[in-house]
């Protein structure tokens, strides 16, 4: 049991959750991983609207920060949530996950 938690904060290391920070500040982390932790690959993820933005970290770091290191986009994951807003209501909410790894 204790592995499986181990293992679990192993893969959360290279995942980048977008939220409702600088726009930078996404980048730099993304960059971080890839440059200092030695990382190969890393996930970025965001839900509802902060989904564009997913996509502009991922292009901005892929096409401006990290060109000379060979990292592209290898897969991308859309999905939807659901969960209950403050009034109680069901809302379902869109997901992506945007995987970089280099070539």
């Amino acid at each position: 049991m204790a592995e499986q938690a181990e293992e679990k904060t192993k893969a959360d290391e290279n995942v980048v959750f977008i939220g409702s920070k600088p726009f930078m500040n996404y980048v730099t982390g993304v960059v971080m991983q890839f440059t200092k932790q030695g990382s190969s690959e890393v996930v970025i993820k965001a839900r509802g609207k902060f989904i564009s933005r997913a996509v502009d970290v991922a292009e901005v770091t892929t096409k401006r920060f990290l060109e000379d290191q060979n990292v592209e986009v290898k897969d991308i994951k859309i999905d939807s949530e659901e969960f209950e807003n403050k009034e109680g209501k069901k809302v379902n909410v869109s997901t992506i996950e945007i995987m970089l790894g280099k070539k």
